[in-house]
């Protein structure tokens, strides 16, 4: 069982590093569509987090509160947010690797099912970046331009301003 708990949270803490890698990101991502699939995504890992800190206080763990997301930022404006989605692509599969064939050799089928979903979501999230980086913008879904028109502009790089 405490094997099954470490891996549990030391999956939290690379879900919880990813987190704060890509709320970095969406600072400089400012296109609309993309800066929006990345709330999306930084969405849905809340939601991993709290499937896997279920699991591990289940356990009677405790939840890694603790992540360094290591991440700088270099050039402006496209450069910067082509170079963030490229390296975000990179780390997905990257995060995929690392844990699938571990994944792969557990017993508890219930949280090997759990992080199997979300690994599915992690490569969903990589075709996003992948897509972002491409100039698409139809990420999340088309929407009825001729009924609201097009998006334009860029979102701020912070939510609130004072």
């Amino acid at each position: 069982m405490s094997d099954l708990l470490a891996l549990l949270q030391e999956f939290h803490r690379d879900v919880l590093t990813s987190l704060l890698r890509h709320q970095r990101a969406a600072q400089v991502v400012t296109q609309y569509d993309a800066n929006n699939t990345y709330q999306y995504i930084l969405n849905r890992q809340e939601t991993h987090l709290s499937w896997v800190g279920t699991a591990i206080e289940e356990l009677g763990g405790t939840v890694p509160d603790v992540a360094d997301p290591n991440r700088s930022i270099s050039g402006k404006g496209d450069a910067a947010a082509a170079a963030v989605t490229e390296e975000d692509a990179r780390d997905a599969q990257a995060f995929v690797d690392r844990w699938r064939p571990r994944i792969d050799t557990m017993t508890n089928a219930r949280h090997a099912k759990m992080l199997r979903v979300i690994l599915g979501e992690v490569l969903e999230q990589k075709r996003f970046f992948e897509q972002a980086r491409a100039g698409r913008r139809d990420l999340l879904g088309r929407r009825a331009e001729e009924i609201i028109g097009p998006a334009i502009g860029e979102v701020l790089p912070t939510r609130w301003v004072e």
